[in-house]
């Protein structure tokens, strides 16, 4: 038995229930772990309510993130022993595997023998936020230190892991965020320039901080109305990655901004590189690299404890956050 979080209906974070529930042995390709930590993303909050891109199971769990200790593993399983300490890529599906609780059982080709220089807590933030980042800018946008990157939501952790990315390669990182609020934050978390959309004229920022060209690539989990902004404010040939819907209104395309300027859009999800075993490798050799390097360094904003899960996505859903919410167990 172990203290696992449910829900047995859509709603708010009150639906959320820590019950005693028998977790089973792993399967052939899978490994249990004693969960240390989880990381939380807003996705979520999203399959907790609804809508969302998988419908929960009732009595459902959720989670896409966590870092913990091997206990036992299938039979078909090879490269890990108990004891090792590990951290989990999401898996494809939130429905069939859930993080959130004291064991679970996942996927071994989504384990990874983190640097032994990351805290637990560090280790739950992890591939979440550098995996959307990476498939995003650098598997498809290609993004070199020409670029100007425009990233929106940029105080999220995949925002912040974007920024870094960015860094990485040498591109430019513009931060995109509602206010002036979290400027300095921003400044101090690698972001070239910052600008607050709610303050200033996005595509007259842009245009003033690239010398007239635009933004060559957007980053949005946000969408709604404001992709005509974004696509204002790009350079001709420019693509937009669209990874989210956090905007509860409709998405008009802005046919001529991008008919005049060629753009591209691409919708996008983390499970584009989770799909194939050959651009999974490729995304944890380099992100791995970056993190033994330190240019990669996921950024917490608050830890709680298991029982205060409601809280947490309560904290979630404020949009008060800078960085990676952290459950530890």
């Amino acid at each position: 038995m172990a203290r696992i979080v449910r829900f047995y209906e859509k709603g708010g974070p009150q639906v959320l229930r820590i019950e005693d529930v028998e977790v089973p042995p792993p399967g052939p390709d899978e490994v249990q772990v004693r969960v240390k930590a989880i990381g939380i993303n807003r996705a979520e909050s999203m399959f907790r309510s609804g809508p969302y891109v998988e419908d929960p199971v009732f009595p459902a769990r959720l989670g896409y993130e966590a870092a913990g200790v091997v206990t036992v593993y299938g039979n078909a399983v090879k490269g890990f022993e108990a004891g090792d300490a590990v951290s989990l890529i999401p898996p494809m599906s939130i429905t069939r595997y859930g993080t959130y609780g004291e064991l679970g059982n996942f996927p071994s080709r989504l384990l990874v023998k983190h640097p032994a220089t990351l805290s637990w807590i560090e280790a739950a933030a992890i591939w979440m936020q550098y995996i959307t980042a990476y498939g995003a800018l650098i598997d498809i946008a290609r993004i070199s230190a020409s670029d100007n990157v425009l990233i929106t939501a940029a105080s999220s952790s995949v925002g912040l892991a974007a920024i870094q990315l960015a860094n990485m390669v040498g591109a430019t990182p513009i931060a995109v965020t509602r206010t002036g609020a979290k400027r300095s934050q921003l400044e101090q978390a690698g972001a070239a320039y910052v600008v607050a959309s709610q303050e200033e004229d996005l595509p007259a920022r842009v245009a003033q901080i690239t010398r007239g060209r635009g933004a060559s690539v957007a980053f949005d989990p946000v969408a709604g109305p404001g992709l005509e902004t974004i696509a204002r404010a790009m350079s001709r040939d420019g693509i937009i990655i669209e990874y989210g819907a956090l905007s509860p209104d409709p998405t008009p395309l802005p046919l001529f901004p991008f008919l005049v300027k060629n753009l591209r859009l691409h919708g996008y999800q983390y499970k584009e590189v989770v799909r194939e075993d050959r651009t999974l490798e490729k995304a944890k050799t380099f992100i791995l690299r970056g993190l033994a390097r330190g240019t990669l360094k996921p950024i917490i904003d608050r830890v709680f404890p298991l029982e205060e899960i409601v809280e947490v996505h309560r904290h979630l859903e404020s949009n008060a956050q800078f960085g990676k919410i952290v459950v530890t167990v």
